[in-house]
């Protein structure tokens, strides 16, 4: 299990190297004065590859100037962006950081960091949320999917009728009987979004997840978590399933 203590450590601005990839402009660090925060990275492939690599979220204090780099665990990836809002309630801003995996699984790498008094600590990681939010696709007679969510522990039952004949008559006999017994998955994190839905000035996270069914590419709708501080963590809060109408 991750702790969520991490390190930072001072450093010069960005390298010639390095490119900045977003920045965004808030008190991070808790001393009431708006400090200057960059993700920065590099192009290995140049400058025409969407992928980069070394992305690094960089600090700079905006009452002594002095730049910190917070290494992330997953640091390559596609359209790293910057969000700084609070999300625990301590009236100064955390780090978001947001990127995609490049894969077909629609796949993303996400983040949330406190930096307090110039200390980082991670508050959210995406591959601890993946572990702890899983469930069951388990295709059932009569045009159903049944979904089972272990964090929160729910179930629900999707009429797959709107996928239309032609995938029907690959699974289902034309009594509505299943051909074979089926299964899908729930995907790992795919969408992080913060959301005030309090209207309170601290930031709640919306989460989605892609429900697959016999391959990545068969879409039946996607689980939507949203994640709320409480203390010392991201809890569970409410959860629904969407489908396409």
């Amino acid at each position: 299990m991750y702790h969520p203590y991490m390190w930072a450590y001072r450093a010069p601005q960005p390298s010639g190297q390095s490119i900045v990839l977003d920045t965004a402009i808030g008190d991070v660090n808790g001393d009431r004065v708006p400090d200057r925060v960059f993700l920065v990275g590099t192009k290995p492939y140049g400058a025409s590859s969407p992928l980069v690599a070394d992305i690094t979220i960089v600090v700079e204090d905006g009452r002594t100037k002095q730049h910190y780099r917070i290494p992330l665990k997953e640091n390559q990836g596609y359209g790293p962006t910057l969000f700084l809002g609070d999300f625990t309630g301590d009236h100064v801003d955390d780090i978001m950081v947001n990127m995609s995996s490049g894969g077909s699984g629609g796949i993303t790498y996400n983040y949330v960091y406190s930096f307090l008094g110039n200390q980082p600590r991670k508050l959210f990681d995406f591959e601890q949320f993946n572990r702890t939010h899983t469930g069951t696709v388990t295709y059932e007679d009569y045009y159903r999917v049944r979904v089972v969510t272990e964090n929160p522990k729910n179930v629900y039952t999707l009429d797959i009728n709107y996928k239309g004949a032609d995938y029907l008559n690959e699974i289902y006999r034309p009594d509505g009987k299943l051909k074979a017994p089926l299964s899908g998955d729930i995907n790992g994190l795919g969408g992080l979004y913060p959301v005030d839905f309090d209207y309170d000035g601290v930031y709640e996270l919306m989460a989605f997840q892609r429900i697959i069914g016999r391959y990545n590419a068969d879409g039946l709708g996607l689980v939507m978590n949203v994640q709320k501080w409480q203390g010392d963590r991201f809890t569970p809060f409410n959860q629904w399933i969407a489908i396409n109408g």
